[in-house]
C-alpha cells in the first residue's frame, strides 16, 4: 500500500520548473488544488519525455475525439515558475498519463522513485487531474526550460561547462 496517495481532481494550476544554474538545476513539477500544493522533484529528460509522449497522446485522443475543442498551447511565463515553499514530497521515479473521456480531463500519475530493496506498491503516488491545455501549456513550458540549459558541444554534442569541457572528439583536450 502506497504511503501517500494524493489525488488533486481537478488542479487549478500545474507546471514544472527549474531552480539552480546550468548544469546544476533541480528541476520540480508542481499542482496545486485551491490552497493545497504538491511538489515533487523531476529529471529534466522527464520533462522532455513527458511533453513528447503528451502531445502524441493528444494526438490519438483527438482523433478518437474530432467534436472536442482545441487543446490550448498558450501560457504566461510569469505563472509558470514554481512557488514557495519548496518542499518536495518526493523523487518522481515513474510518469504516466491516462485520459477520462466522460470529463474530459488528462490523469498524470507521478511515483515515487523507490529503492531496489522496496516493494514498489509501498511507492507515494499523486494523480494530478488536468484540462488538456493545463498540460500542454506545462509542457511547452517545460520545454522551453530544459532547452535553457548548458551549451552543447558543436563536437561531441555534449554539455559544456563554463569553465570548460573534456571532449571525446577532441582526444581529450579541453574545448
Amino acid at each position: 500500500m502506497p504511503r501517500d496517495e494524493i489525488e488533486l481532481q481537478p488542479v487549478t494550476h500545474i507546471l514544472v520548473d527549474a531552480i539552480g544554474p546550468p548544469g546544476k538545476r533541480v528541476f520540480y513539477l508542481q499542482g496545486w488544488q485551491d490552497d493545497r500544493t504538491v511538489t515533487l522533484i523531476v529529471e529534466k529528460f522527464q520533462i522532455q519525455s513527458l511533453a513528447i509522449g503528451l502531445e502524441q497522446f493528444l494526438v490519438e485522443i483527438e482523433e478518437k475525439n474530432p467534436d472536442l475543442p482545441q487543446a490550448s498551447v498558450d501560457y504566461e511565463e510569469e505563472k509558470m515558475h514554481i512557488l514557495p515553499p519548496i518542499d518536495p514530497l518526493f523523487r518522481v521515479g515513474e510518469l504516466g498519463l491516462g485520459y477520462d473521456a466522460d470529463n474530459d480531463l488528462l490523469i498524470l500519475i507521478a511515483r515515487e522513485l523507490i529503492a531496489e530493496d522496496q516493494d514498489a506498491e509501498e511507492a507515494s503516488v499523486v494523480r494530478f487531474w488536468c484540462t488538456r491545455s493545463q498540460l500542454r501549456a506545462m509542457s511547452s513550458w517545460g520545454i522551453e526550460i530544459a532547452s535553457r540549459g548548458r551549451p552543447l558541444c558543436p563536437q561531441c554534442r555534449e554539455p559544456m561547462d563554463p569553465e570548460g569541457h573534456f571532449c571525446p572528439k577532441k582526444n581529450g583536450h579541453n574545448h
